[in-house]
Parts: C-alpha cells; sequence; structure tokens
C-alpha cells in the first residue's frame, strides 16, 4: 500500500500543524531489544562501571525515556504486549508456554497486510512451544530471515548445542562471536538492511543475550571478572511488611547478609550484546541512515534487591523498569531526555502511527509519538504492569501469583490478590521499601490507584477480575458477585473480524461497552 493512502495518524496531524513532522517516504523502522537487561544496565542511564558505548551512541542521537516499564516482567507475557499491543490478560500470553489467542493480531500481520516489508530475527517466544520456540515463522513475517532460537540450534552439531548451552563455555579462549547466536542475529540484520534499506520496512532485531547462559567471546566474557555492581540498600530488605511468597523466594537469603553483586558473564554478554548492536546500528547509518530506531528489554532482573533473584511476581522497579530509546533523525531531538511515563504497551500504536495508519481500536495503548517528537509532553498519567504466572510446565517460580499493579510517576500500588498489597512512595522511598498500603496518610492516593486499577481491568476485559479485586483488607467494598459495574463490554472490530453480536438480538451490537439487560 502506498504510503498516502494511510497516513492518517499523528504524523500527519504534526504535518498539518506546521510542527516538526516525520521524515519523507519510504518509512523505515527498526526495532532492537534485549532479554534481561535492566534500567541501570545501560551507562546513558547510570554510571556503574557497565560498558555500553552503542547503546550510549543511540541515545545522544535521540530521545533516552527515563520512566520506561514492562507490562509484566516475564519473557513471553512482556513480548506478547509489545508486538500485539495488548496486554498479556487480554492477548492470553500470560505465562511462558503459552500462545497467543487465535484472534490475536501481531504487528508484523497488521503492517505487512499494509505493503509494508517486515522481518523478525531473533528470540520470539511467543508460539507456545519451549524456550526455543517451534522454528516455524508466523504469519506476517519474511521467511527467509525468521531466525528464531531453534532455527540457531539446527545449524549446531549436538556436542555444538551442548556448548552452546553451558555458561563455562565463556572460559573457552577459543569460543568466537561467529559461534553465538546473538552474533548471527545481528548478521542477518545486517543483511536485510543491505538487501532492502531503501524500501518500506519494519525490522525487529531480538537479541536473546545477556539471558542465560550468557554465551560470550572474550574479551567480554573476561572484562567483569573482578567487577562488583553497586549495592543498594534494598538488598537488606528483611521482607517483614511484605507479601508472604516474596519471603518464600528469598528463602534462605533471608538469613545471611547479601553477597557481593559478581555475575561477570551476565554483565560480560550484556557488553557483548551492546558490540552486536552497533553493528545492526553501523548498518541501519550506512542503509537506512532516516529509520526510527527503537530500543528496549523485555524485563530487569533484581540482582539480589529485596533479597529476590531473577524475575517473577512482584512490581519492584529492578525487573518492571526497563531501558527504552528512540533515534527518529529531523523527527525526534537529539541528546534528549524524557522523565514521563511511558509503557511497552504503546509500541506497536508508536509504530503503526509512525507508517501514518489508523490505529485499531482493541488497542489498549496509545503512540508515544507526540512525545518522542515533544519529550516534554506527558504521554501517560498512569502506567499498568500485571503478573500472572511464570511457567506452566517445569515451573520453578511460584506457580500462579496475580498481581495487578499501578503506577502513577511517584506511587506505585500492588495489588496482590492472594496475599498482601503493596503501595510505595519512590519520591521518598525509591528503594521500595516501606510498605504503606495501611498508612491513613496515604489512604487517599492508595485508594484512586486502586479505583485505576479496577477500571483498567474493566476496561481491558480483564479474564482474572472479579469481586476479590475490589475488596481488599485496607478497603471493604461491599462485594458484587454479578460482575463490576454491572456492565457487558465486548471487542470493537479490529478489520480482522466481523463486528461482534448482541447477545439480546443477535444482531450486531452497537455499542461495545453497555449496561447488561
Amino acid at each position: 500500500m502506498n504510503r498516502r493512502h494511510f497516513l492518517t495518524g499523528s504524523v500527519a496531524a504534526a504535518a498539518a500543524s506546521g510542527l516538526t513532522a516525520a521524515p519523507a517516504a519510504p518509512r523505515r523502522v527498526v526495532f532492537i531489544m534485549t532479554d534481561t537487561t535492566r534500567w541501570d544496565m545501560l551507562n546513558c542511564s547510570r554510571n556503574t562501571g557497565l560498558q555500553t558505548p552503542n547503546l550510549d551512541r543511540l541515545a545522544s542521537g535521540g530521545v533516552r525515556f527515563e520512566r520506561a516499564y514492562t507490562c509484566q516482567p516475564v519473557c513471553t507475557s512482556a513480548r506478547s504486549a509489545l508486538f500485539t499491543g495488548t496486554y498479556p490478560h487480554t492477548n492470553g500470553a500470560w505465562g511462558n508456554s503459552m500462545p497467543l489467542g487465535q484472534t490475536v493480531h501481531t504487528i508484523g500481520q497488521r503492517l505487512s497486510d499494509h505493503g509494508i516489508h517486515t522481518a523478525y530475527m531473533g528470540k520470539w517466544h511467543l508460539d507456545g512451544a519451549d524456550y526455543f520456540d517451534t522454528g516455524r515463522c508466523p504469519a506476517g513475517w519474511d521467511k527467509r530471515f525468521w531466525f528464531a532460537m531453534r532455527n540457531y540450534l539446527e545449524e549446531l552439531s549436538p556436542d555444538e548445542r551442548l556448548r552452546s548451552r553451558k555458561t563455562q563455555t565463556n572460559r573457552d579462549p577459543g569460543l568466537k562471536a561467529e559461534f553465538t547466536y546473538g552474533h548471527r542475529v545481528a548478521n542477518r540484520a545486517v543483511s536485510f538492511l543491505e538487501s532492502h534499506g531503501k524500501e518500506d520496512f519494519f525490522l525487529v532485531v531480538s537479541f536473546d543475550e545477556p539471558h542465560g547462559p550468557c554465551l560470550c567471546p572474550r574479551p567480554y566474557s573476561e572484562m567483569y571478572k573482578d567487577f562488583v555492581f553497586p549495592d543498594n540498600p534494598n538488598r537488606r530488605d528483611t521482607l517483614a511488611n511484605k507479601p508472604e511468597h516474596q519471603r518464600v523466594w528469598a528463602g534462605d537469603r533471608l538469613l545471611r547478609d547479601p553477597r557481593p553483586i559478581v555475575s561477570r558473564d551476565f554483565f560480560g554478554c550484556q557488553s557483548f550484546a551492546d558490540f552486536e548492536i552497533g553493528r545492526v546500528l553501523d548498518a541501519i547509518d550506512r542503509h537506512a541512515p532516516d529509520a526510527l530506531v527503537i530500543y528496549t528489554a523485555d524485563h530487569g532482573d533484581m540482582l539480589g534487591s529485596h533479597r529476590l533473584t531473577g524475575k517473577g511476581p512482584a512490581m519492584y522497579d529492578e525487573i518492571t523498569r526497563i531501558p527504552f530509546l528512540v533515534r527518529w533523525p529531523g523527527y525526534a531531538p537529539a541528546k534528549a531526555v524524557c522523565p514521563h511515563l511511558v509503557s511497552h504497551i504503546d509500541v506497536v500504536p508508536t509504530v503503526m502511527d509512525a507508517f501514518g495508519m489508523e490505529i485499531p481500536k482493541p488497542l489498549e495503548g496509545k503512540s508515544m509519538l507526540p512525545s518522542i517528537r515533544d519529550p516534554k509532553i506527558r504521554p501517560n498519567e498512569v502506567v499498568f504492569s500485571e503478573f500472572n504466572r511464570f511457567e506452566i510446565d517445569h515451573d520453578g517460580f511460584g506457580g500462579i501469583q496475580p498481581i495487578r499493579a499501578a503506577f502513577d510517576g511517584r506511587y506505585k500500588l500492588a495489588i496482590n490478590v492472594m496475599v498482601t498489597d503493596e503501595l510505595y512512595d519512590l519520591e521518598a522511598d525509591p528503594g521500595e521499601m516501606n510498605n504503606l498500603i495501611d498508612s491513613p496518610e496515604h489512604a487517599r492516593i492508595r485508594n484512586e490507584l486502586h479505583d485505576r486499577v479496577i477500571d483498567w481491568t474493566n476496561r481491558t476485559r480483564d479474564p482474572f477480575r472479579g469481586y476479590y479485586w475490589e475488596r481488599r483488607p485496607w478497603r471493604p467494598m461491599v462485594p458484587r458477585w454479578g460482575g463490576t459495574l454491572g456492565m457487558t463490554r465486548q471487542r470493537e472490530a479490529d478489520g480482522y473480524e466481523p463486528r461482534q453480536l448482541d447477545y439480546d438480538t443477535g444482531l450486531e451490537m452497537k455499542e461495545s461497552t453497555r449496561k447488561k439487560t
């Protein structure tokens, strides 16, 4: 489809109003992501001693969003929001090894159906198979460039596969970048840009790194041999006034002093991923220098904060706050910082808006382009995150633990439906140590955020919602068995399915949200 046929979004509005417009067609968007990268693992975000020169270069050429949040701190679920524009509880991928729903459509499908060349290489984790996926290219993406983790393993011999899954392989001085998944993903991205850099395209480069086994060659495997990540007082959190499941998660770590944060392979792999991202950025500069480039990560890592490791059922910044960088020459200002809240839920609407496409009603976010153009503009008053389950099979992460959370930039409310709820004032308590859920002085803001959470679960037709989210020990509201507010909520049509029918008449619904009869 020619760009002029679908130039209807805020890009067109900016052009019409005389504001700085996006670069002229053809449109090019590159979306780069890493796995398990906290917001403070980028040197441009916080100088910890970690080296990320290429991501720093990307940040200096555009906008760094300081307060960006994932929709769920779990691999599959985070990616489901990133690539569908709907929350995990909406799209069905609310835990690892759970596929997207049958009527859910990815950004690849939406763009390719409008004539945009879409290519995806790297970790997918959305087909409901094991960690490595099926290796089969989903609808909407160019099969010639598809390269999921299973495809990588199928290039290796059985012995090489075993070697690729062992962190100890990093001690082998003969390990070369060419052996790693990340390098081969970057190779395909560079090849795509060389072949198709002059077209309209949407390219996704999804690194598994620095996720374990953290495979990386020298010098990266050795450069943090004696490095200790800066300490944080919340690593000594006793969890005394926190949810019970966090104490179970912490286990024996509650009984001893925190150990120094030493992880040479994890941090080395982060710098190695940065190196491979640099190769992709160089190719962008050569073949598509006017492209919109977005970088983020799916979630972070606790690294011992609050006595916890990895990621899981918690809403702490260590795992929900992620890096988010945007560069778009001629549209986004360079060396800019946006201090306002942004969410992964807004990525799909933003990309569609950048291509000038109308944003479908069922998408649950909104375009960030106004804030990319002018970082002083506040894109969101509140962002929402959730947790449902970590993994269905071989689950070693505590099983189901539903959480719904709202954050307004200062106060964060987490409703842990099965255990104690949490409220933190991140201005006074950036380490999220003091749980204010029962504080009378904070009752008003707590209840306002609670109302926002309930409204969000209703608007998005959260299948987990019910009276138990409303009636909490600190707010004993009258329970309503028949559903909150007595409303029927159906999905608006998004161009793929017919308009839904009214249960009472069998005719097409007139209003998607209406009082029950």
